[in-house]
């Protein structure tokens, strides 16, 4: 049984102290009966590490508006030829005797330059929505594991109360036998003895519980209704159906891959991105001067209005962007590997979760088919032998700990392959079936 992380208790902590009331979470959900729908529907709506995820994707989102966007003209008012001798002149400004200039200028790009910017963006986008689908995914999966994590607690604080009533029963029973003086004090104190210590066992179970609760509570943003929370739905059957497919079209599908492929997408067109910057852009530009023809004896050279047209290029003497196409080689060298890594994970993750998925369905057989009802039967004789004086109370304490501990190691057991099922489907992308 895995213990929740420090870190991660201290902060569900801290949320049950400054957590809004039930009322702003949702009455609609009943976490006194919590489905595993219903906690999947809290997951989407509340989960703080898909906000991020989304986040991300907004982020992307604006970077794509941004590399779609044309360059701006630039406008440029400038005034000069002014003599401090002579000053500029009495009048108003138009006759002023200075050259007074309006200028606008577009720069024109080439090489598919926006095109190639716009495609890269998208791609890079495509790769964070993918982002998103592997981010709930993940979540998904831990939700299911925080779920079945609860089920199987409260499924041993069932058996340790059980166990508890059983022991009182026979305390009252064994106290009677002993006032008659048909058993000995020794086997009435060996019966409170275990007696306590189920209760011990109960205590523990009930604080497994607790940070089962919290745990399940963090994933679904309800830290401060985590005490309440309590699982209603079935184990998975083991005899169900399971979902399957080609290997290698499972791999291919799975969200992880497909953002590694989009980025992969974003690496080649920021390759040709890279190379278009060796294709020349063009500044176009317009002016308009008006220096006014005047009788002034400093305006002895006035043009009145005068109109010019320019047309600047970059000179590649120095720098033929390098650096910039080495970069783009790299990145895109990088991002092939990615994709590869990435599958070679997603195959192992996969073989890995059938494996596990096949020992903890065998496992399992094992248990509701012969183990279970063995120890039932086992236990029940004992209990019959006891009561008509044909077995000692150890005896009897012997088969009782025997049936409990098979009735944990069969809920261990039906737990690890509920996550099994769970980290197959998630595996395989079809964490929808066979809910």
């Amino acid at each position: 049984m895995s213990r929740l992380p420090i870190r991660l208790l201290g902060r569900m902590l801290l949320g049950l102290a400054f957590a809004p009331p039930f009322a702003a979470f949702g009455q609609s959900v009943d976490l006194t009966a919590l489905t595993l729908t219903q906690a999947e529907e809290l997951l989407q709506e509340r989960n703080r590490e898909l906000q991020v995820a989304r986040r991300a994707l907004e982020v992307a989102g604006a970077n794509t508006l941004s590399a779609g966007a044309r360059p701006n003209p630039t406008l440029s008012l400038g005034v000069s030829a002014i003599n401090p001798s002579a000053g500029v002149g009495a009048g108003p400004f138009r006759e002023k005797t200075v050259d007074t200039s309006v200028r606008i200028d577009q720069v024109i790009e080439r090489g598919d330059r926006r095109e190639l910017r716009l495609a890269n963006a998208k791609s890079l986008e495509s790769a964070s929505t993918e982002d998103l689908s592997e981010a709930q995914r993940q979540q998904r999966l831990a939700l299911r594991y925080a779920y079945y994590d609860l089920l199987f607690t409260q499924d041993k604080v069932d058996i340790a109360r059980g166990t508890i009533a059983l022991f009182e029963s026979s305390v009252r029973a064994a106290e009677l036998r002993l006032k008659a003086g048909d058993i000995a004090s020794a086997d009435v104190s060996r019966l409170r003895v275990d007696a306590l210590r189920a209760q011990n066992d109960a205590r523990s179970a009930e604080a497994e519980q607790r940070r089962a609760q919290l745990a399940l509570a963090y994933m679904i943003g309800a830290e401060g209704r985590a005490i309440g929370i309590h699982a209603v739905d079935p184990w998975p059957s083991v005899y169900a159906g399971r979902p399957g497919g080609a290997v290698d079209e499972l791999i291919e599908g799975r969200p992880d891959v497909r953002a590694a492929k989009s980025r992969l997408e974003a690496a080649q067109n920021g390759r040709d991105l890279a190379k278009s910057l060796r294709t020349r852009d063009v500044t176009v530009g317009a002016q308009y001067d008006h220096y006014p023809l005047g009788t002034a004896p400093a305006n002895t050279f006035g043009t009145g209005n005068s109109y010019g047209v320019f047309v600047s290029v970059p000179i590649f003497v120095g720098y033929y962007y390098e650096g910039e196409i080495r970069r783009s080689e790299v990145d895109y060298s990088a991002a092939m590997e990615g994709l590869d890594r990435v599958r070679a994970q997603a195959r192992t993750e996969i073989a890995r979760a059938f494996s596990d998925l096949q020992a903890a369905a065998e496992r399992l057989q094992r248990y509701d088919e012969s183990l279970l009802i063995e120890a039932k039967r086992s236990a029940d004789s004992a209990e019959f032998a006891y009561k008509n004086g044909a077995i000692g109370v150890m005896d009897l304490l012997d088969a009782r700990r025997t049936l409990r501990a098979i009735q944990i190691d069969a809920a261990s057991a039906r737990n690890d392959y509920s996550k099994a099922l769970a980290a197959w489907q998630a595996g395989i992308g079809r964490l929808d079936e066979g809910k």
